[in-house]
């Protein structure tokens, strides 16, 4: 399956970033290469993780990353996977 990131997730994904190099740089670099790799991961397991607290569809998923919550769809007419978005579980 093909994985597309949306802008919403993009722009929340690059503050989270920041946010993590404000401390350290090198974490900020160690979150988004691991964040990625289970991304990734998602072509082969789309239904890896529990269906979204968020939304009522099945085929809304989401990932919980080191306390945050990314949420994805899956289409599976089109084989593609669209990440939409992400946020910390703990903060509004």
């Amino acid at each position: 399956m093909q994985i597309e990131l949306d802008n919403k997730f993009k722009r929340n994904f690059q503050i989270i970033l920041e946010h993590i190099a404000k401390d350290k740089i090198t974490t900020s670099k160690i979150f988004k290469k691991e964040l990625f790799k289970q991304i990734k991961n998602l072509s082969n397991f789309p239904y890896k993780y529990r269906k979204s607290f968020y939304f009522e569809d099945e085929n809304t998923r989401d990932m919980i990353f080191k306390g945050y919550t990314i949420v994805y769809e899956i289409h599976t007419n089109n084989n593609l996977i669209v990440i939409l978005n992400i946020f910390n579980q703990n903060k509004n």
